[in-house]
Protein backbone atom coordinates (compact mmCIF):
# COMPACT_ATOMS: atom_id res chain seq x y z
CA UNK A 1 0.00 0.00 0.00
CA UNK A 2 2.57 2.71 0.57
CA UNK A 3 4.45 1.55 -2.26
CA UNK A 4 1.09 2.13 -4.15
CA UNK A 5 0.21 5.73 -2.65
CA UNK A 6 3.40 7.05 -3.16
CA UNK A 7 3.24 6.17 -6.82
CA UNK A 8 0.48 8.20 -6.90
CA UNK A 9 1.70 11.02 -5.16
CA UNK A 10 4.74 11.51 -7.07
CA UNK A 11 3.90 9.77 -10.85
CA UNK A 12 2.54 12.79 -12.94
CA UNK A 13 0.43 11.36 -16.47
CA UNK A 14 1.99 12.90 -19.45
CA UNK A 15 -0.37 14.73 -21.24
CA UNK A 16 21.34 28.52 -22.17
CA UNK A 17 23.19 30.29 -20.40
CA UNK A 18 20.62 33.67 -19.99
CA UNK A 19 22.11 37.09 -20.48
CA UNK A 20 23.87 38.20 -17.23
CA UNK A 21 20.50 37.11 -15.79
CA UNK A 22 21.93 36.32 -12.20
CA UNK A 23 23.15 39.48 -12.14
CA UNK A 24 19.70 41.02 -12.79
CA UNK A 25 18.16 38.74 -10.47
CA UNK A 26 20.72 39.88 -7.67
CA UNK A 27 19.84 43.74 -8.60
CA UNK A 28 16.03 43.19 -8.54
CA UNK A 29 16.41 41.15 -4.91
CA UNK A 30 18.44 44.26 -3.86
CA UNK A 31 15.28 46.51 -4.94
CA UNK A 32 12.07 44.74 -3.86
CA UNK A 33 14.12 45.17 -0.11
CA UNK A 34 15.00 48.59 -0.68
CA UNK A 35 12.74 51.19 -2.49
CA UNK A 36 9.71 50.57 -4.69
CA UNK A 37 10.48 49.95 -7.98
CA UNK A 38 8.59 50.70 -11.20
CA UNK A 39 6.04 48.29 -12.35
CA UNK A 40 7.53 48.09 -15.64
CA UNK A 41 10.47 46.62 -14.39
CA UNK A 42 9.50 43.60 -13.48
CA UNK A 43 7.52 41.63 -16.36
CA UNK A 44 8.74 41.16 -19.90
CA UNK A 45 6.48 41.86 -22.74
CA UNK A 46 7.11 41.20 -26.13
CA UNK A 47 8.62 44.08 -28.40
CA UNK A 48 9.00 43.56 -32.27
CA UNK A 49 12.27 44.79 -33.07
CA UNK A 50 13.91 43.42 -29.43
CA UNK A 51 15.69 39.63 -28.90
CA UNK A 52 15.56 37.71 -25.88
CA UNK A 53 19.49 36.00 -25.91
CA UNK A 54 19.81 32.48 -24.40
CA UNK A 55 22.35 30.09 -24.91
CA UNK A 56 24.01 32.37 -27.32
CA UNK A 57 21.27 31.90 -29.64
CA UNK A 58 18.81 35.30 -30.87
CA UNK A 59 15.09 34.69 -30.33
CA UNK A 60 13.16 38.04 -31.92
CA UNK A 61 10.26 38.70 -29.45
CA UNK A 62 6.62 38.97 -31.04
CA UNK A 63 3.06 38.92 -29.44
CA UNK A 64 3.50 35.65 -27.85
CA UNK A 65 6.95 36.99 -25.85
CA UNK A 66 5.70 36.96 -22.12
CA UNK A 67 8.96 35.41 -19.94
CA UNK A 68 9.51 37.55 -16.85
CA UNK A 69 13.51 38.00 -14.86
CA UNK A 70 11.83 35.98 -12.33
CA UNK A 71 12.02 32.89 -14.65
CA UNK A 72 14.99 33.71 -16.94
CA UNK A 73 17.30 33.84 -13.18
CA UNK A 74 15.77 30.15 -13.12
CA UNK A 75 17.52 28.76 -16.79
CA UNK A 76 20.62 27.76 -16.75
CA UNK A 77 20.67 26.68 -13.06
CA UNK A 78 20.56 22.79 -13.63
CA UNK A 79 19.63 21.29 -10.00
CA UNK A 80 19.38 18.41 -11.12
CA UNK A 81 22.98 18.64 -11.89
CA UNK A 82 24.66 19.98 -8.55
CA UNK A 83 26.04 17.53 -7.05
CA UNK A 84 24.55 16.77 -3.62
CA UNK A 85 21.38 18.54 -4.50
CA UNK A 86 18.46 16.49 -3.42
CA UNK A 87 17.20 16.57 -6.79
CA UNK A 88 20.55 15.22 -7.91
CA UNK A 89 20.51 12.35 -5.08
CA UNK A 90 17.19 11.53 -6.80
CA UNK A 91 18.09 11.53 -9.85
CA UNK A 92 21.40 9.21 -9.58
CA UNK A 93 19.11 6.92 -7.13
CA UNK A 94 16.81 6.42 -10.11
CA UNK A 95 19.78 5.97 -12.85
CA UNK A 96 21.34 3.06 -10.86
CA UNK A 97 18.25 1.42 -10.77
CA UNK A 98 17.87 1.69 -14.09
CA UNK A 99 21.06 0.66 -14.65
CA UNK A 100 21.69 -2.00 -12.52
CA UNK A 101 17.43 -3.53 -13.28
CA UNK A 102 18.23 -3.60 -16.91
CA UNK A 103 20.88 -4.53 -18.86
CA UNK A 104 20.87 -5.59 -22.20
CA UNK A 105 22.62 -8.35 -24.08
CA UNK A 106 25.82 -7.16 -24.34
CA UNK A 107 25.59 -6.80 -20.28
CA UNK A 108 25.78 -2.66 -21.12
CA UNK A 109 23.11 -0.75 -19.37
CA UNK A 110 19.50 -1.04 -21.84
CA UNK A 111 18.39 2.50 -20.75
CA UNK A 112 20.49 5.65 -22.15
CA UNK A 113 20.25 8.74 -19.78
CA UNK A 114 19.48 12.51 -21.17
CA UNK A 115 20.04 15.01 -18.51
CA UNK A 116 21.58 18.11 -20.27
CA UNK A 117 19.07 18.92 -23.10
CA UNK A 118 18.31 22.66 -23.68
CA UNK A 119 15.14 23.75 -21.93
CA UNK A 120 14.37 25.64 -25.28
CA UNK A 121 12.53 23.89 -27.46
CA UNK A 122 10.56 24.63 -30.93
CA UNK A 123 6.60 24.70 -30.50
CA UNK A 124 6.32 21.82 -32.45
CA UNK A 125 8.60 19.83 -30.70
CA UNK A 126 6.63 20.37 -27.31
CA UNK A 127 3.18 20.44 -28.96
CA UNK A 128 3.26 19.31 -32.64
CA UNK A 129 5.13 16.22 -32.12
CA UNK A 130 2.86 14.72 -29.54
CA UNK A 131 0.23 15.44 -31.91
CA UNK A 132 -1.44 17.94 -29.79
CA UNK A 133 -3.90 20.03 -31.73
CA UNK A 134 -3.12 23.44 -32.71
CA UNK A 135 -6.23 24.84 -30.57
CA UNK A 136 -5.57 22.88 -27.55
CA UNK A 137 -5.89 24.09 -24.10
CA UNK A 138 -2.72 23.29 -23.18
CA UNK A 139 -1.03 25.47 -25.57
CA UNK A 140 -2.70 28.30 -23.77
CA UNK A 141 -0.50 31.33 -23.29
CA UNK A 142 -1.13 31.43 -19.75
CA UNK A 143 0.16 28.24 -18.68
CA UNK A 144 3.30 28.49 -20.68
CA UNK A 145 6.48 30.53 -21.10
CA UNK A 146 7.06 31.45 -24.77
CA UNK A 147 9.88 33.08 -26.14
CA UNK A 148 7.82 33.79 -29.67
CA UNK A 149 5.19 32.01 -31.60
CA UNK A 150 7.81 29.12 -32.51
CA UNK A 151 10.27 28.88 -29.50
CA UNK A 152 9.59 28.30 -25.84
CA UNK A 153 10.61 26.99 -22.27
CA UNK A 154 9.84 23.30 -22.73
CA UNK A 155 6.48 22.26 -20.69
CA UNK A 156 7.63 18.74 -20.42
CA UNK A 157 10.43 16.49 -20.86
CA UNK A 158 8.25 14.61 -23.44
CA UNK A 159 9.57 17.84 -25.74
CA UNK A 160 12.01 15.30 -26.84
CA UNK A 161 10.89 12.53 -27.26
CA UNK A 162 10.20 12.29 -31.18
CA UNK A 163 14.07 13.69 -31.65
CA UNK A 164 14.99 10.92 -29.80
CA UNK A 165 12.85 8.27 -31.13
CA UNK A 166 14.11 9.32 -34.62
CA UNK A 167 17.15 8.98 -33.49
CA UNK A 168 16.86 4.90 -33.12
CA UNK A 169 16.59 4.76 -29.26
CA UNK A 170 14.30 2.43 -27.92
CA UNK A 171 15.01 3.08 -23.89
CA UNK A 172 16.11 6.26 -22.57
CA UNK A 173 15.43 8.15 -19.76
CA UNK A 174 15.50 12.35 -20.28
CA UNK A 175 15.76 14.58 -16.65
CA UNK A 176 15.61 18.20 -17.24
CA UNK A 177 14.23 21.69 -16.00
CA UNK A 178 10.95 22.27 -17.31
CA UNK A 179 8.36 25.75 -17.28
CA UNK A 180 4.62 25.92 -16.72
CA UNK A 181 3.24 29.46 -15.42
CA UNK A 182 0.66 27.89 -12.09
CA UNK A 183 -0.22 29.02 -9.13
CA UNK A 184 1.50 29.76 -5.54
CA UNK A 185 1.74 27.43 -3.00
CA UNK A 186 3.71 25.32 -1.19
CA UNK A 187 3.93 22.66 -3.79
CA UNK A 188 4.17 24.77 -7.08
CA UNK A 189 6.49 26.71 -8.82
CA UNK A 190 7.36 27.81 -12.10
CA UNK A 191 10.09 26.04 -13.00
CA UNK A 192 10.64 22.32 -11.43
CA UNK A 193 12.31 19.26 -12.76
CA UNK A 194 11.03 15.76 -14.35
CA UNK A 195 12.12 12.33 -15.25
CA UNK A 196 10.71 10.47 -17.87
CA UNK A 197 11.27 7.10 -19.19
CA UNK A 198 10.59 5.69 -22.44
CA UNK A 199 10.78 1.96 -23.48
CA UNK A 200 9.45 0.58 -26.76
CA UNK A 201 9.05 -2.75 -27.98
CA UNK A 202 9.33 -4.45 -31.44
CA UNK A 203 6.91 -7.11 -31.79
CA UNK A 204 9.42 -10.19 -31.83
CA UNK A 205 10.72 -8.42 -28.21
CA UNK A 206 7.10 -8.15 -27.20
CA UNK A 207 6.23 -12.01 -27.60
CA UNK A 208 9.55 -13.32 -27.76
CA UNK A 209 8.52 -15.96 -24.10
CA UNK A 210 4.73 -16.15 -25.31
CA UNK A 211 3.88 -19.37 -26.27
CA UNK A 212 3.07 -19.12 -29.81
CA UNK A 213 3.97 -15.50 -30.23
CA UNK A 214 4.82 -15.82 -33.82
CA UNK A 215 0.92 -15.89 -33.83
CA UNK A 216 0.21 -12.12 -32.63
CA UNK A 217 0.27 -8.96 -33.58
CA UNK A 218 1.04 -5.53 -32.35
CA UNK A 219 -1.54 -3.66 -34.02
CA UNK A 220 -5.07 -4.38 -35.44
CA UNK A 221 -5.85 -4.38 -39.25
CA UNK A 222 -6.73 -0.72 -39.54
CA UNK A 223 -5.38 2.52 -40.94
CA UNK A 224 -2.17 4.92 -40.08
CA UNK A 225 -2.23 8.27 -40.89
CA UNK A 226 0.21 11.25 -40.15
CA UNK A 227 -2.19 12.22 -36.98
CA UNK A 228 -3.26 8.20 -35.89
CA UNK A 229 -1.86 4.96 -35.57
CA UNK A 230 -2.83 2.12 -35.56
CA UNK A 231 -5.35 0.31 -32.47
CA UNK A 232 -2.85 -1.55 -30.73
CA UNK A 233 -3.54 -5.59 -30.28
CA UNK A 234 -5.57 -6.14 -26.60
CA UNK A 235 -2.49 -9.01 -26.10
CA UNK A 236 -0.05 -5.95 -26.99
CA UNK A 237 -1.98 -3.63 -24.92
CA UNK A 238 -1.88 -6.07 -22.26
CA UNK A 239 1.84 -6.90 -22.22
CA UNK A 240 3.46 -3.57 -22.47
CA UNK A 241 0.49 -2.02 -19.53
CA UNK A 242 2.07 -4.87 -17.39
CA UNK A 243 5.95 -3.90 -17.91
CA UNK A 244 4.79 -0.03 -17.27
CA UNK A 245 3.41 -1.43 -13.97
CA UNK A 246 6.19 -3.90 -12.77
CA UNK A 247 9.27 -0.59 -13.83
CA UNK A 248 6.97 2.13 -11.57
CA UNK A 249 6.71 -1.09 -8.88
CA UNK A 250 10.29 -1.64 -8.84
CA UNK A 251 11.37 1.59 -9.05
CA UNK A 252 9.21 2.83 -6.65
CA UNK A 253 10.35 -0.27 -4.37
CA UNK A 254 13.81 1.26 -4.79
CA UNK A 255 13.46 4.56 -3.37
CA UNK A 256 10.69 3.96 -0.97
CA UNK A 257 11.45 0.53 0.17
CA UNK A 258 8.52 -1.64 0.65
CA UNK A 259 6.25 0.44 1.40
CA UNK A 260 3.98 5.70 -30.93
CA UNK A 261 6.69 4.49 -33.30
CA UNK A 262 6.11 3.18 -35.95
CA UNK A 263 6.57 -0.63 -36.30
CA UNK A 264 7.08 -0.34 -32.25
CA UNK A 265 4.43 -0.45 -29.15
CA UNK A 266 5.79 1.00 -25.81
CA UNK A 267 5.15 2.92 -22.48
CA UNK A 268 6.03 6.07 -21.55
CA UNK A 269 6.11 7.44 -17.83
CA UNK A 270 6.92 10.99 -15.95
CA UNK A 271 8.06 11.83 -12.70
CA UNK A 272 8.39 15.16 -10.98
CA UNK A 273 11.70 15.18 -8.77
CA UNK A 274 10.62 17.69 -6.62
CA UNK A 275 7.44 15.57 -5.42
CA UNK A 276 9.23 12.29 -4.82
CA UNK A 277 12.29 14.41 -3.11
CA UNK A 278 9.27 16.55 -0.69
CA UNK A 279 7.94 12.91 -0.15
CA UNK A 280 11.47 10.81 0.64
CA UNK A 281 13.12 13.46 2.52
CA UNK A 282 10.07 15.20 4.37
CA UNK A 283 10.64 18.69 2.36
CA UNK A 284 8.27 20.81 3.02
CA UNK A 285 8.51 23.76 0.79
CA UNK A 286 9.11 23.55 -3.15
CA UNK A 287 10.96 27.18 -2.77
CA UNK A 288 13.62 25.23 -0.61
CA UNK A 289 14.88 23.50 -3.65
CA UNK A 290 16.56 26.80 -4.63
CA UNK A 291 17.84 28.06 -1.43
CA UNK A 292 21.56 28.70 -1.18
CA UNK A 293 21.67 28.24 2.52
CA UNK A 294 23.90 25.87 3.94
CA UNK A 295 21.65 24.73 6.25
CA UNK A 296 19.40 23.46 3.92
CA UNK A 297 22.20 21.83 1.56
CA UNK A 298 24.51 20.68 3.51
CA UNK A 299 21.98 18.24 4.87
CA UNK A 300 22.33 16.04 1.62
CA UNK A 301 25.89 15.97 0.98
CA UNK A 302 26.05 12.10 1.69
CA UNK A 303 28.77 9.56 0.48
CA UNK A 304 25.71 7.18 -0.18
CA UNK A 305 23.37 8.34 -2.63
CA UNK A 306 21.16 5.55 -1.10
CA UNK A 307 21.95 6.78 2.50
CA UNK A 308 18.62 7.75 4.23
CA UNK A 309 17.89 11.18 5.07
CA UNK A 310 15.56 13.02 6.76
CA UNK A 311 14.75 17.12 6.23
CA UNK A 312 15.70 18.96 9.71
CA UNK A 313 13.51 21.57 9.20
CA UNK A 314 15.26 25.57 9.22
CA UNK A 315 13.18 27.83 12.09
CA UNK A 316 9.89 28.57 10.37
CA UNK A 317 10.01 32.19 10.64
CA UNK A 318 6.67 34.11 11.03
CA UNK A 319 4.39 35.24 8.07
CA UNK A 320 3.35 38.57 6.77
CA UNK A 321 -0.27 37.95 5.29
CA UNK A 322 -1.79 41.09 3.38
CA UNK A 323 -5.09 41.15 0.92
CA UNK A 324 -5.72 42.73 -2.66
CA UNK A 325 -8.87 43.15 -4.06
CA UNK A 326 -9.50 44.79 -7.72
CA UNK A 327 -11.72 44.85 -10.10
CA UNK A 328 -11.44 42.75 -13.72
CA UNK A 329 -10.80 44.13 -16.98
CA UNK A 330 -13.37 43.27 -19.23
CA UNK A 331 -11.38 40.74 -20.80
CA UNK A 332 -8.01 39.06 -21.41
CA UNK A 333 -7.46 38.51 -17.28
CA UNK A 334 -6.39 35.07 -16.36
CA UNK A 335 -5.54 34.31 -12.97
CA UNK A 336 -2.25 32.63 -14.34
CA UNK A 337 -1.08 35.91 -15.23
CA UNK A 338 -1.73 37.80 -11.37
CA UNK A 339 0.23 35.09 -9.85
CA UNK A 340 3.18 35.10 -12.52
CA UNK A 341 2.98 39.19 -11.49
CA UNK A 342 3.03 38.64 -7.39
CA UNK A 343 5.76 35.89 -8.22
CA UNK A 344 7.89 37.95 -10.21
CA UNK A 345 7.83 41.26 -7.81
CA UNK A 346 8.04 39.05 -4.53
CA UNK A 347 10.38 36.30 -5.53
CA UNK A 348 10.44 33.64 -2.89
CA UNK A 349 9.26 35.61 -0.39
CA UNK A 350 5.90 34.94 -1.79
CA UNK A 351 5.12 31.34 0.11
CA UNK A 352 1.15 31.38 -1.69
CA UNK A 353 -1.51 33.33 -2.81
CA UNK A 354 -5.04 31.97 -2.16
CA UNK A 355 -8.50 33.61 -4.23
CA UNK A 356 -10.65 34.12 -0.86
CA UNK A 357 -13.54 35.78 -2.53
CA UNK A 358 -15.48 36.72 -5.90
CA UNK A 359 -18.20 39.25 -6.35
CA UNK A 360 -20.20 39.88 -9.12
CA UNK A 361 -21.76 43.38 -8.92
CA UNK A 362 -25.70 43.37 -9.39
CA UNK A 363 -26.03 46.12 -11.68
CA UNK A 364 -22.77 46.16 -13.72
CA UNK A 365 -21.83 42.71 -13.80
CA UNK A 366 -18.51 43.69 -12.64
CA UNK A 367 -16.45 40.73 -10.93
CA UNK A 368 -14.31 41.68 -8.25
CA UNK A 369 -11.51 39.56 -7.03
CA UNK A 370 -9.92 39.58 -3.78
CA UNK A 371 -6.28 37.43 -3.14
CA UNK A 372 -4.74 36.60 -0.24
CA UNK A 373 -0.88 37.12 -0.13
CA UNK A 374 1.47 34.81 2.68
CA UNK A 375 4.54 36.19 2.34
CA UNK A 376 7.57 34.62 4.15
CA UNK A 377 11.30 34.34 3.99
CA UNK A 378 13.08 30.96 4.25
CA UNK A 379 15.77 32.21 5.97
CA UNK A 380 14.95 35.48 8.21
CA UNK A 381 12.39 37.52 9.38
CA UNK A 382 10.12 40.01 7.49
CA UNK A 383 9.06 43.35 8.65
CA UNK A 384 6.00 44.85 7.65
CA UNK A 385 6.99 47.52 6.44
CA UNK A 386 9.61 45.80 3.44
CA UNK A 387 7.09 43.60 3.05
CA UNK A 388 4.43 47.10 2.53
CA UNK A 389 7.28 47.78 -0.33
CA UNK A 390 6.51 44.87 -2.16
CA UNK A 391 2.94 44.52 -1.75
CA UNK A 392 2.44 48.35 -3.20
CA UNK A 393 4.65 47.71 -6.13
CA UNK A 394 2.21 44.24 -6.37
CA UNK A 395 -0.84 46.93 -6.43
CA UNK A 396 1.13 49.26 -8.61
CA UNK A 397 1.90 46.52 -11.20
CA UNK A 398 -1.65 45.24 -11.62
CA UNK A 399 -3.10 48.01 -12.51
CA UNK A 400 -0.42 48.97 -15.14
CA UNK A 401 0.20 46.08 -16.70
CA UNK A 402 -3.01 44.06 -16.03
CA UNK A 403 -5.78 46.72 -16.64
CA UNK A 404 -7.47 46.22 -13.09
CA UNK A 405 -9.08 48.56 -11.07
CA UNK A 406 -7.61 48.76 -7.79
CA UNK A 407 -9.87 48.33 -4.31
CA UNK A 408 -6.93 49.10 -2.24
Amino acid sequence: MMVCSALRRAAHAHVCLVRKISTVSRSHQHQVWGSRPAASEFVAHGAPGSVTELLGKSYPQDDHTNLTQKVLSRVGRNLHNQQHHPLWLIKERVKEHFYKQYVGRSGTPLFSVYDDLCPVVTTWQNFDSLLIPAHHPSRKKGDNYYLNRTHMLRAHTSAHQWDLVHAGLDAFLVVGDVYRRDQIDSQHYPVFHQLEGVRLFSQHELFADIKDGDCLKLFEQSSRSAHKQETHTMEALKLVEFDLKQTLTRLVTHLFGDAGAQDRIGWAFGLGLERLAMILYDIPDIRLFWSEDQRFLKQFRVSDINQKVKFQPLSKYPAVINDISFWLPSENYTENDFYDLVRTIGGDLVEKVDLIDKFEHPKTNRTSHCYRITYRHMERTLSQREVTRVHQAVQEAAVQLLGVEGRF
